[in-house]
């Protein structure tokens, strides 16, 4: 049993890295043991489990659904052995965290760097997408998003500050040139921009005063992928090519130098903070345990 359990290992490994190569690197063995591993493991079940090519390894389709059944499975059993940590004087383990890209930048610098100087023996693991993830498949332990309406068994945790802003902002130079909007519509003829989900979504820009809302889909001359090319837009900003509509801290050192101007300030929309989030259904592992007593603690 033990080693059909170092099989399935080996063959997660190999799913989750992407290939031999680096499933090895990341388990620390030669690749030539998890190949063999998972030879006997498709032996033993009398199925191929993944797709083999000189240049990328992948899942056949017997083999992601069985990863998608192993990891939740193995997590708990992680979960399990986790216990032993209690009985030590001090968290230790890895934590892995699955954030977006605004959260990466704008609510952890604050918290790691004291978190881990605080549990030395806790190793931190960051993952930023900005799709909603499943935790349990993605192999994390929490994650952290802006949207409160989670899954029934997701507790849900404030991290960070609990009220932000959209701010919308121009270059003095851009103002010069094409004015400065004075209602929200007004943007509509201006160049404006645009930063567009995973998914491919473009998410429109709302403002609200007074209880109004105004929600505009503004064009532009330039589009960016939220999160991973947000500085782009940002950059592009500054030079004075269009108005950006970003969150107020992520804008804030521009505004603060003169280097941006705010734009329509009576209309920036208010928004929740963030929230950590986990499984309620499993046992809290103890590196993500301490986390949450640390946050809590700020």
């Amino acid at each position: 049993m033990t080693k059909e359990l170092q099989d399935v290992m080996a063959f997660l490994a190999v799913v989750e890295a992407g290939g031999f190569r680096e499933g090895a690197r990341r388990q620390s063995i030669p690749a030539s043991n998890l190949s063999e591993a998972v030879r006997r493991l498709e032996t033993r079940l009398g199925v191929r489990l993944l797709h083999r090519t000189t240049r990328s390894v992948a899942p056949t389709e017997a083999g992601a659904r069985l990863a998608e059944r192993l990891k939740p499975a193995l997590g708990e059993v992680a979960a399990a052995l986790d216990i032993v940590n209690h009985y030590r004087d001090r968290p230790a383990g890895t934590l892995r965290l699955n954030v977006p890209g605004s959260a990466a930048r704008l609510v952890l610098p604050e918290i790691v760097t004291p978190f881990l100087q605080a549990y030395p023996e806790i190793r931190l693991e960051v993952m930023v997408e900005d799709g909603f993830v499943d935790l349990l498949a993605a192999g994390c332990d929490a994650g952290i998003r802006y949207d409160e309406r989670l899954e029934q068994d997701m507790i849900a945790v404030p991290i960070g500050p609990r009220i932000q802003r959209f701010a919308t902002a121009a270059a003095p130079s851009y103002l010069a040139a094409r004015g400065t909007p004075a209602h929200p519509r007004d943007l509509l003829t201006h160049a404006c921009l645009r930063g567009q989900f995973a998914s491919g979504n473009v998410p429109v820009w709302e403002f609200e005063r007074e209880g109004e809302l105004v929600r505009i889909d503004p064009s532009g001359p330039l589009l960016v992928r939220l999160g991973a090319a947000v500085e782009l837009a940002v950059d592009a900003a500054v030079r004075g090519l269009g108005i950006v509509h970003l969150f107020e801290d992520w804008l804030a050192p521009h505004l603060q130098n003169g280097t941006l101007i705010p734009v329509l300030p009576d209309w920036w929309q208010r928004f929740s903070g963030p929230f950590l989030y986990y499984p309620g259904r499993r046992l809290v592992p103890t590196p993500l345990r301490a986390f949450l007593d640390f946050i809590q603690r700020r």
